[in-house]
């Protein structure tokens, strides 16, 4: 598969954009608005949440002087001067919110995952190409300095054809006790939803490659109440713990191809690994922001540690920007020159898929074919 080429982008020149906030929790201030704060050219002119304590501190540090504050989305959909509008909220309104907003005539930064559920991600894909506005989701490895030079590196033929990967989301002892993460009805699943959706894009998008032929998975919930007080986030009250706690997955692609994923707030291991894809001709690690090659040349093996600087990147090169900084100025170019955003929802759509597949795998104990 082929991968376009990206030119070099000037972002000074860049008109004035204004932006709405949807949901005003940890990842709205942990990553959205200061992001998007940095960017001279962006006002958030608007906030929504259920909680109007919280939309009204982020009016106030992140708003524009006359920034107005709501606590139904659907008024803030109203204001005609907002084009682009961030939806950070739990798993389950991300479809609904997302798709009233396009129809709103708003482009859409939706946070991961998707959806809660596979259907809901083609609705919100379909909504998009219906009203021919943007969408895109939060999945911000894309935007490191290590994934955009491996993606090349391995579109260039650095690794030869990639036939296996693994895509390791695995912590020992650390389960998010704030939000809704153990509500099941609310994010539709556990460590496979949540950290686990990062690293099944990641290696898609290094393996360029979403044409899944069929999914296999096992679901467990075996350490709630076992490793309740040694939780690095805090005591574990089993009874709150509605998700599973580990989650595998086995893709095959229609290549042949093969996509092993694990995740797990709750594993008894050291370490989860890496993201390692492997190739005829060689294979990638994932270490951080180290790209490792292990290779062969004249029947010697060799390892390689790469570690791109920012010129790495396909936009914005020489600027030290966070991948979550990245992100946001990469997403407000594309919107205001009318170019592909980095994550493609058509692209994204996969993920939701590929997660709910192995769901109902575990569930079923049957392996889910594509068409």
């Amino acid at each position: 598969m082929s991968i376009e080429i990206i030119t070099e982008t000037k972002y000074e020149d860049m008109r004035e954009i204004k932006v709405g906030i949807i949901g005003c929790g940890g990842i709205a201030n942990g990553k959205h608005m200061p992001a998007l704060k940095r960017l001279p050219n962006v006002k958030m002119v608007a906030f929504c949440d259920i909680i109007p304590e919280r939309a009204e501190a982020a009016r106030r540090d992140y708003g524009t002087p006359d920034a107005v504050v709501y606590t139904d989305y659907r008024d803030l959909l109203k204001i005609p001067d907002i084009e682009v509008v961030h939806v950070l909220t739990p798993n389950k309104s991300h479809a609904e919110i997302s798709i009233a907003a396009l129809e709103a005539g708003k482009h859409v930064m939706c946070e991961k995952p998707m959806a809660a559920s596979s259907a809901e991600a083609h609705a919100m894909v379909e909504a998009a190409r219906r009203t021919g506005k943007k969408l895109t989701i939060g999945y911000q490895t894309r935007s490191t300095t290590a994934y955009q030079f491996a993606r090349k590196f391995i579109a260039g033929g650095g690794i030869g054809e990639v036939y296996y990967a693994k895509a390791p989301a695995v912590r020992r002892r650390g389960v998010p006790l704030w939000g809704v993460f153990l509500d099941k009805e609310q994010q539709g699943g556990g460590p496979m939803i949540d950290i686990g959706t990062h690293s099944i894009d990641a290696c898609l998008y290094l393996m360029n490659n979403y044409d899944v032929a069929s999914v296999t998975g096992v679901t467990f919930r075996k350490l709630p109440e076992i490793a309740r007080f040694s939780n690095e986030w805090g005591i574990i009250n089993p009874d709150e713990f509605e998700v599973e706690d580990a989650a595998m997955g086995f893709v095959k692609f229609k290549n042949g191809a093969a996509l092993y994923v694990e995740a797990s707030w709750l594993l008894n291991v050291d370490s989860g690994g890496h993201l390692t894809l492997c190739g005829t001709l060689g294979g990638i690690e994932m270490r951080g922001d180290t790209v490792r090659v292990n290779g062969e040349k004249d029947g010697a093996l060799f390892t390689q540690d790469i570690r791109p600087n920012s010129t790495s990147r396909d936009h914005f090169k020489g600027e030290n920007l966070t991948p979550e900084q990245y992100e946001a100025k990469q997403w407000i170019y594309s919107v205001i020159n009318d170019l592909p955003p980095l994550v493609k929802p058509e692209e994204a759509c996969v993920v939701s898929d590929i997660i709910e597949s192995i769901y109902k795998s575990a569930e079923t104990g049957k392996t889910i074919y594509f068409d």
